[in-house]
C-alpha cells in the first residue's frame, strides 16, 4: 500500500469517526479530541486508539461498537482493532475549535 492510498484512507476514516457521537454530548467523537491515534497498516488493518470523556461513560459499548463497524465497514479496510487508552487523560484541551463553538466554550 502507498502512502497515497494510507493517506486517503485515514481521510475517509476520519469521516466516518465524524459520524459517531457520544449520545449524551451534541458533537462528534473525532472533534471532541477522543481519538489519540489511527494507524493504517500495509495489510489494510487500522489500530485506533481513543478514549472518554469520562472514564466511567455509559455509553462506552455502544461506541466503540459504532466505532469498529463504521470503520471496518469502508471498502480497503480488512479490520479494525479499537484500543481504549486513559493516557493521556482527556481534558478540554483537546477539542476542536469547531466543538469549543458548539459546546460553548469561546
Amino acid at each position: 500500500m502507498t502512502q497515497a492510498e494510507k493517506t486517503q484512507l485515514e481521510e475517509r476514516i476520519v469521516d466516518v469517526l465524524k459520524t459517531v457521537y457520544d449520545p449524551e454530548i451534541p458533537v462528534n467523537i473525532f472533534d471532541l479530541g477522543m481519538i489519540y491515534k489511527i494507524d493504517v497498516k500495509d495489510d489494510k488493518t487500522v489500530e485506533l486508539d481513543m478514549t472518554f470523556t469520562a472514564p466511567n461513560c455509559p455509553a462506552a459499548d455502544y461506541i466503540l461498537d459504532d466505532v469498529q463497524t463504521k470503520i471496518e465497514s469502508l471498502e480497503g479496510i480488512k479490520c479494525c482493532n479499537v484500543n481504549l487508552v486513559f493516557e493521556p487523560a482527556w481534558d478540554q484541551s483537546m477539542l476542536s475549535e469547531e466543538a469549543r463553538l458548539e459546546l460553548g466554550f469561546d
